[in-house]
C-alpha cells in the first residue's frame, strides 16, 4: 500500500479526515500519512492503542521515531506520557503496549544507518530556546547528518522570514493554527513539503505548536 509516496510533491492531510485502518495486533489502529510498502514499509502514521492493548514484539532495522500525542505509551524501557519524544535506533526492538490507551505520531524506517542514538525527551520539562525571530521559541529534539527535528512554539501573530528548504520540510501541527501563503493548518494537520520548497509562515491570534523535521527528503 502506497500513500503520498511521491516525495517530489507537497502532501497535506488532516488526521480527523482520515479513516482508521487495522494493524496486525488487536486494539491497535493506524492512519497512514505517507507509506511506501505493505506491512513492512517506510511509513509516517498516526497510531492509536486502545486501553490494555499490546503490539507484538518486533525489531526496527531502520529505526523508529515516536511523539506521544495523548495517553501513555509503554514498552520494555518504560512508560511515556503525552509529550514524550522517542527515538529507537536501527537494530533496536521492543514490545509496545498501553494500559491507559494512547495516540502516537510514528515514523518508521527513516533513519540514517549510522544514526544509533537512543533518545527519550519529556517535552513537558525540556528547555526552550529563542528562535530566529521574536515570538518564536525552539526545543531541539535530534540532529544527525543535516537532518534536524524540533518542536517550535509560535506566539500569536508571529511572522517568519520567507525561506527555502533545500532538504525538504515536514510539519505536524500539535496545537493552534499554523499558516503560510499556501493555506491554514489547524491542530492535527500534517504537511510535507519537497526539496527546495519555499514559504513565508506566520501565526494569527491562536499561535501554534508544531513538530518540524527538515533535511530528510534529500
Amino acid at each position: 500500500m502506497n500513500v503520498n509516496d511521491d516525495f517530489n510533491l507537497k502532501a497535506v492531510a488532516h488526521i480527523n479526515e482520515l479513516v482508521w485502518q487495522a494493524s496486525p495486533s488487536a486494539g491497535v489502529m493506524r492512519k497512514p500519512l505517507d507509506r511506501v510498502g505493505d506491512e513492512i514499509a517506510r511509513a509516517t502514521s498516526i497510531v492509536q492503542f486502545e486501553p490494555d492493548s499490546v503490539f507484538e514484539p518486533h525489531e526496527h532495522p531502520e529505526g523508529e521515531e515516536i511523539m506521544v500525542l495523548d495517553g501513555e505509551f509503554s514498552d520494555d524501557s518504560g512508560d511515556y506520557p503525552a509529550g514524550t519524544y522517542i527515538r529507537n535506533p536501527p537494530g533496536s526492538g521492543h514490545a509496545p503496549k498501553s494500559q491507559k490507551g494512547c495516540t502516537l505520531f510514528v515514523k518508521l524506517r527513516q533513519f540514517h544507518p549510522n544514526d544509533l542514538t537512543t533518545v527519550r525527551i519529556d517535552t513537558n520539562e525540556a528547555p526552550w530556546y529563542q528562535g530566529m525571530v521574536t515570538g518564536l521559541t525552539v526545543m531541539p529534539l535530534h540532529e544527525f547528518d543535516g537532518v534536524n527535528t524540533a518542536l517550535v512554539r509560535w506566539a500569536p501573530n508571529t511572522i517568519f522570514n520567507p525561506h527555502v528548504h533545500p532538504g525538504g520540510e515536514e510539519i505536524f501541527v500539535l496545537q493552534g493554527v499554523f499558516h503560510d501563503e499556501h493555506g491554514s493548518y489547524p491542530a492535527g494537520s500534517w504537511i510535507r513539503s519537497p526539496r527546495y520548497s519555499k514559504h513565508a509562515p506566520f501565526t494569527q491570534a491562536e499561535g501554534a505548536l508544531i513538530y518540524v523535521k527538515t533535511g530528510h527528503l534529500g
